[in-house]
């Protein structure tokens, strides 16, 4: 089958890529368009799911055309994509009924509020693995169905779906309602070991189980691209099966190969998210994190994984570029900050959206802290880095504490690891070493491995991870004594972001 490939959609935050992957998982050709991030109110963030799905019409061909191929030469394609966003369509028409809700988003703060005094947190956490946090799809769907005008009465009368951007476009491809069990596992509404909705959770936050995609493994044929709801998007891929959703952390931790209990992997992206295999049982956090499904594939039983999830670390870039104009490309940052020796005593806490792992503040904003008339545009540059540094060794550290084993090496992969200065304070931070894989796309390459796999493409996981091959790897060199007098004022930052939001 070396004559054939398999691609992977990655359905992000940002932007919509397609990539093509050879038999060595090597990439081949890619294409990518970016998409709106659209700001209603303070803390609220949406979607045109509409303009997604264009935008991802529009990035296959274009993928298949870099690589000069056609769909005759595809044996299957993978989605990964951005976990949580919630989107409500029309089941007659395939429009959106409202723009989706992103991760991000915090609308749902009172509505959690609420559901912690009538049915408790513990319940919901037993369950689920999952806090009540605004990060969650199912909170998101409620609010949809409590605030969209008829909605909750066309969702009864089974006339709209449910899904996260995985079960989207799924259903423009193919016409099929599914999820996979990654995506399931955040929305707050399945049950960790049934690997199923749970009826008194859904009772509970009063959704109707008929505008639910069916739970599937993360690595089987759903059905081939045939363009029932997709139009022409789909000609492309006319006939393709798609065979693979994963959402994109867990997508990562298997493009990465963490196939075995105690292997990690970090992806610096909009968010990042730090993944621990835990092997076929599910660990319960008592220090902050999720506990969540890792993949499954086919019918055997589900791999778990815990996850300390930030919000905020390649978008804090962003926000340095686009809304302080102190770069005009996030490349640009590395060289900035290198202008200086330290962060000149400053240091900024993105709690744009809250705080996630390990603190789950939703309370919390975004603070800059320790400025002086001597801070100049490199320190603050410097700090921004750094912010994505401490805020990994806060969830390793909880991970240390929930884990029998500590964390001896981290595997890294997305755009941020490309920034040299950043591994290396990263690296110093954990006074572990860290590892940069010679595919850097690896929630692309995680689907498309899972995809192959559905179909026969590769025969087995041992065969993916002897084509996992190592880039680049930074080595700690930081004083101890400078580690903790600096993680000691992070600290003291991260505190004064607390009880900013007060209730209305």
């Amino acid at each position: 089958m070396t004559d054939q490939f398999v691609a992977a959609i990655d359905q992000g935050t940002t932007s919509s890529r397609c990539i093509v992957f050879d038999a060595a998982g090597s990439i081949v050709s890619m294409a990518q368009r970016e998409h709106r991030q659209i700001f209603p109110r303070p803390g609220w963030v949406e979607h045109d799911a509409e303009e997604i799905w264009t935008a991802v019409a529009q990035v296959v061909p274009e993928a298949l055309a870099g690589a000069g191929i056609g769909a005759g030469r595809l044996a299957a394609i993978g989605i990964t994509n951005q976990r949580e966003t919630t989107v409500v369509w029309d089941r007659a028409t395939g429009r959106p009924v409202h723009h989706a809700i992103v991760w991000q988003d915090t609308r749902t703060a009172a509505l959690l509020r609420r559901l912690d005094a009538e049915y408790g947190e513990a319940r919901f956490r037993e369950r689920t693995g999952l806090p009540l946090a605004t990060y969650f799809a199912g909170p998101k769907l409620r609010w949809l169905l409590d605030n969209v005008g008829g909605l909750r009465e066309r969702a009864v009368r089974g006339e709209v779906l449910f899904g996260t951007m995985d079960s989207w476009l799924i259903w423009k491809l193919t016409g099929r309602h599914v999820t996979d069990v990654t995506n399931a596992s955040r929305t707050l509404l399945m049950d960790l070991r049934t690997l199923d909705w749970d009826p008194e959770i859904l009772d509970v936050l009063d959704i109707p189980a008929g505008m639910l995609p069916e739970i599937r493994s993360s690595a089987e044929v759903y059905g081939t691209a045939e363009g029932l709801s997709g139009g022409e998007g789909a000609g492309p891929l006319a006939g393709v099966p798609v065979a693979s959703a994963l959402g994109d952390q867990q997508a990562a931790l298997f493009g990465q190969t963490c196939f075995q209990p105690g292997e990690a992997k970090c992806t610096y992206g909009t968010g990042s998210f730090l993944l621990l295999n835990t092997g076929r049982s599910p660990v319960a956090s008592r220090h902050g994190l999720l506990t969540t499904v890792g993949y499954r594939i086919g019918d055997e039983p589900a791999t778990y994984a815990l996850e300390g999830a930030i919000a905020v670390t390649g978008s804090l870039v962003q926000w340095l570029r686009d809304n302080l104009g102190l770069i005009s490309s996030a490349p640009e940052i590395e060289e900035l900050a290198r202008t200086v020796e330290d962060n000149g005593g400053c240091y900024v806490v993105p709690a744009f959206s809250g705080l996630f792992a390990p603190h789950w503040r939703s309370d919390a904003r975004g603070v800059i802290a320790g400025l002086t008339g001597y801070v100049t545009r490199g320190h603050l540059a410097r700090a921004v880095l750094e912010a994505s540094a401490w805020q990994t060794r806060e969830v390793v550290d909880a991970m240390n504490a929930d884990s029998d084993v500590a964390l001896r090496r981290l595997r890294v992969d997305g755009g941020m690891t490309a920034n040299n200065l950043l591994m290396q304070f990263l690296a110093d931070v954990l006074d572990v070493p860290v590892v940069r894989p010679r595919v850097s796309e690896t929630t692309c390459l995680g689907a498309a491995y899972a995809a192959g796999l559905a179909v026969g493409f590769w025969p087995d996981l041992e065969t993916l991870r002897g084509q996992w091959r190592q880039d680049a790897d930074w080595e700690p060199a930081m004083d101890p004594a400078h580690r903790d007098r600096e993680l000691r004022n992070w600290r003291k930052a991260v505190a004064r972001t607390l009880d900013w939001v007060e209730d209305e």
